[in-house]
């Protein structure tokens, strides 16, 4: 598939209708891009964190 403009020169590139090859990349009009990375954040600050109660002291 090299003789398509959006293929990177590897010859591997399968896009598809959307323009979306099968690493990941996306044709945006002019060139392959990478997708924007997604937040990895996954703490929810919603509710404090649990802390362990502790044993009476006596």
């Amino acid at each position: 598939m090299q003789d398509d403009e959006r293929c990177c020169g590897t010859g591997t590139c399968i896009i598809d209708a959307q323009g979306v090859c099968w690493c990941g990349q996306k044709w945006d009009g002019k060139k392959m891009c990478r997708p924007p990375m997604e937040s990895t954040d996954v703490a929810d600050t919603s509710e404090p964190p649990l802390v362990p109660k502790q044993p009476d002291s006596q």
